[in-house]
């Protein structure tokens, strides 16, 4: 029984180390199709398959990424991820190209989103715990909210550089890199609440208003942190992305000056608040590229994209 089952392991991995080997299949049924897709899986590929007949369904449900390629059966389709509509297979690449666009799109925003719930929420509740202080005030979180929503639809456009292997989600470094921003995000704002009260003598109003500026500015500047995991200069933002973001934060700065719902600040303070905050921008950015290359998982192979038909 031994030898016997050491046979089957012995016959499974001649099967899996010819298909990984060959460069294509015919005269092949149904059941081998699905049954290719199932071992390129088990060992750990992204599969593609195309596919148009009724017989291709079940592989094309099976694989990672069915295509339905144009004038496939309506069974093909239903069992298919993307469905083509014009004939030829090159549009699959810019397909995959531009889903791998958007997945990046996804990823700085969830590092973005992430830094800044966790920014928000642990110097609120540091503040009123320690120093029985509210350093913000509600209607400037409400228009924090509205200014930061306004910025952030431009994510979607944003110029972004595709990775050639596949990728997935890796939440290990999603959440490391958003927390390592939120806390430092946290230490800065401390250090303008102290240099406010203790250096300064502003009154409470003041600085309400000053913190108020900043954790504007200093998250709308986040945004150009999370957007690259190399230094924030080595992807050129969309024209859009900035316009959005200075827009946004040139209301706000007024909104401060002004003191539209809040204490005015006046031009001075804000110009602080701005030259305190780039500091940081500065300071943020050589400290997530610290944390990716700890967080970072090294690739000990290329994965493949596997497509059959």
């Amino acid at each position: 029984a031994s030898s016997l089952g050491d046979s089957k392991q012995q016959e499974t991995a001649a099967v899996m180390q010819s298909i990984e080997q060959a460069d294509g299949f015919a005269q092949v049924f149904p059941e081998h199709k699905f049954h290719i897709v199932d071992v390129l899986q088990k060992q750990n590929h992204i599969v593609g398959m195309t596919g148009d007949g009724v017989n291709d369904a079940p592989a094309l449900k099976k694989a990672d990424c069915g295509i339905a390629v144009s004038g496939a059966t309506d069974a093909a389709r239903a069992a298919a991820s993307i469905v083509l509509t014009t004939p030829g297979l090159s549009v699959i690449i810019d397909a995959i190209k531009e889903s791998r666009r958007i997945f990046q799109r996804m990823n700085s925003y969830a590092i973005y989103r992430i830094a800044e719930t966790l920014r928000v929420l642990l110097l609120m509740t540091l503040a009123i715990l320690v120093f029985n202080f509210y350093p913000v005030t509600a209607v400037m979180i409400v228009i924090l909210a509205l200014l930061n929503d306004g910025a952030i639809l431009s994510i979607a456009y944003d110029n972004v550089q595709y990775r050639n292997q596949p990728e997935a989600w890796d939440m290990r470094l999603v959440l490391g890199i958003s927390t390592v921003l939120g806390v430092i995000g946290v230490v800065s704002a401390f250090g303008l609440f102290y240099l406010g009260e203790r250096v300064f003598h502003l009154d409470r109003d003041h600085i309400q208003t000053l913190m108020y500026l900043k954790l504007s500015v200093a998250g709308h500047l986040t945004i150009f942190l999370t957007r690259t995991r190399g230094p924030f200069w080595s992807i050129r933002p969309a024209r859009i992305l900035l316009m959005a973001v200075f827009g946004t934060q040139a209301i706000a700065t007024v909104i401060a000056v002004y003191g539209v719902f809040m204490t005015p600040l006046g031009w001075g303070w804000a110009m602080f608040v701005w030259g305190y905050a780039l500091a940081w921008f500065i300071v943020n950015d050589c400290v997530k590229l610290l944390a990716y290359r700890l967080l970072m998982p090294r690739r000990s192979s290329q994965t493949n994209s596997i497509r059959t038909a």
